[in-house]
């Protein structure tokens, strides 16, 4: 019986220690997507300016053979920085991301609950980590750390709030839509420990 206790316990604490928290693997995939697509997009609209100093120049040149050459050097030009602006803004978003979420999954572990404070600590660490990394001097650095850090708790509070009443709001509308199925988990759950105790007795 207390082999059947202890395995219900902990099969209690880890549903509780999951819930809401967020997967690390995919949130990181989707940071590094989303910072591909945002330095690539930034970098083809501030490409549109010199594309019309390239074009005042075309209408110069009488050359056709120059209006080729400088055509193809913009175009060039322009897919090397639109693919350098997608490399660098996915490898930092896709940075941020990761280190966001892996220190939130780690207080959630470590505290034992996943709450608000876990986002808001999270934020802050992640934040000031950047704000540290940061090029320039000492006193410029020690400056972005505290300023990262009060700006990551004070944006990290209400995101994580309204996620977290998010996921309350979801498991409300499956326990509605399946009454039962925590009765189900939970009489599986125990089956599987009194086969094991049974296993166990018959050696």
């Amino acid at each position: 019986m207390e082999a059947l206790e202890k395995s219900e316990e902990t099969v209690s604490n880890h549903s509780q220690k999951l819930a809401g928290t967020v997967n690390w693997g995919t949130a990181t995939v989707i940071g590094v997507f989303a910072g591909l697509f945002y330095g690539g997009s930034k970098e083809a609209s501030a490409s549109v300016s010199k594309d019309a100093e390239v074009m005042l120049k075309l209408g110069s040149t009488p050359d056709k053979r120059e209006q080729y050459r400088m055509m193809r050097d913009a175009m060039e030009k322009r897919f090397i920085r639109v693919t350098r602006g997608s490399i660098v803004g996915g490898v930092r978003l896709g940075l941020f991301t990761a280190t966001f979420c892996g220190i939130q999954n780690l207080l959630a572990e470590k505290r034992g609950v996943h709450d608000v404070f876990n986002v808001v600590g999270a934020g802050s660490a992640t934040a000031a980590t950047f704000g540290l990394i940061m090029p320039g001097s000492l006193p410029w650095r020690a400056r972005n750390v505290m300023l990262g850090a009060v700006l990551g708790a004070a944006l990290g509070f209400p995101f994580g709030w309204a996620h977290l009443k998010l996921v309350e709001k979801a498991n409300e509308g499956n326990l509605s839509a399946h009454p039962d199925s925590d009765q189900r988990e939970a009489r599986s759950g125990v089956d599987a420990a009194i086969e094991r105790l049974e296993e166990n007795l018959n050696k």
